[in-house]
């Protein structure tokens, strides 16, 4: 597993589980729950925030949010 921070632009990944700090419940409530699949769609140019996309819109995470879900990369076929 990684975290959501370490993913490059590009990458999906499925939302494995979160970090237990206060932060999950806000995530969960933005439609990051375990299951779903999320894209990184850009980084900021100093690499915070991060724009995502997860269940059908896109959410913009600051990078100690990110580093706080942990996800499973998901392989890519061209």
């Amino acid at each position: 597993m990684k975290r959501l921070s370490e993913l490059e632009i590009g990458q999906k990944a499925e939302i494995m589980s979160f970090e237990k700090d206060e932060i999950f419940i806000k995530l969960m409530e933005m439609g990051c729950v375990p299951g779903e699949i999320i894209k990184v769609e850009q980084k900021a140019p100093l690499g915070d925030p991060i724009s995502i996309s997860v269940a059908g819109y896109h959410l913009s995470l600051r990078l100690n949010e990110a580093n706080s879900i942990f996800v499973q990369l998901l392989k890519t076929h061209n």
